[in-house]
């Protein structure tokens, strides 16, 4: 068997085309012959020259492996409860805990100053700082209070301008209405 006819029942054989007779030939050829880069198909072909047997299933298979299944299942939910019942007191552990050095920092609060109006002038010089930071944002803001105005007279000289184009357009447009409006009482006269 020459290279090109081994090569088209192989490919015949891998397309699923091929006859039993010409299966029948490829397994002779190959028991016979080991061509170079047809190593692959030897191997297919030589095992089916051969078979192995396959031994039979015990009667009793199918018991079995439901019965793996089945226990496989019962260990699943078991550890899905165990988990879950553990889970669940972890976290509720963990949020006692929580709450406890939640509720105890809260109670542990202490006064700094053992003076009054020492505590009042501090409290005064806080706030004023905090007000002396407000004043120097609030005076960056005034660019954009600007800004914010212009835009507004900008858009309040857009609705003028288009006011008075549409009343200039209202003059031309009322002459060619009233005359339509004749032309139509015309037509219904004849």
């Amino acid at each position: 068997m020459n290279d090109e006819e081994l090569n088209r029942l192989i490919e015949r054989y891998y397309n699923g085309e091929s006859s039993q007779e010409e299966e029948e030939s490829l397994r002779a050829f190959f028991a016979t012959n080991s061509p170079a880069g047809f190593e692959a198909e030897k191997e297919i072909f030589s095992y089916f020259q051969s078979p192995g047997s396959v031994a039979e299933a015990s009667p009793d298979l199918e018991t079995r492996i439901m019965a793996r299944i089945d226990s496989l299942e019962a260990n699943k939910h078991f550890l899905r409860r165990y988990l879950l019942s553990v889970v669940s007191i972890a976290a509720g552990l963990l949020i006692l805990a929580g709450t406890y050095f939640f509720i105890n920092e809260k109670v542990k609060s202490v006064d700094t100053f053992s003076d009054p109006s020492i505590a009042y002038a501090e409290t005064m010089k806080i706030l004023y700082a905090v007000s002396e930071q407000m004043n120097k944002g609030e005076s960056s803001m005034k660019p954009f209070g600007k800004l914010n105005e212009m835009t507004t007279r900008g858009i309040k000289a857009i609705s003028e301008s288009s006011d008075k184009i549409e009343k200039n357009m209202n003059l031309f447009t009322k002459p060619f209405e009233n005359a339509s409006d004749k032309l139509v009482n015309k037509d219904n006269i004849k």
